[in-house]
């Protein structure tokens, strides 16, 4: 095999945050981490409302963001996403610095 052959892939893949997180690339164990990464770079981006995706389903996965979002200082309020994904979303309000 020549060097040209061989491919090593990259330590770590930078993905564009936007407003939208979708957990269904996730484990549930997973989210009590990622939310609040993700919040950290959402708010580093400059977004106040972000959409979190949990499915519909059992409603585990739900409760388990809910729980998440309860514990974190960062988040104002939130809500199911109404006609933006239902019962299947939803939507976090986070504190801009200063409130």
């Amino acid at each position: 095999m020549t060097d040209e052959e061989y491919w090593e892939p990259p330590e770590t893949i930078e993905v564009p945050i936007t407003d939208v997180l979708d957990l269904h690339w996730f484990r549930p164990n997973e989210i009590g981490s990622l939310i609040p990464e993700y919040l950290t770079e959402a708010l580093a981006a400059g977004f106040t409302r972000v959409r979190i995706v949990h499915g519909k389903g059992t409603g585990a996965l739900r409760k388990g963001v809910h729980k998440v979002l309860e514990r974190d200082p960062r988040v104002e309020r939130f809500e199911m996403a109404g006609d933006r994904g239902a019962w299947g979303a939803t939507i976090a309000h986070l504190k801009v610095d200063g409130d």
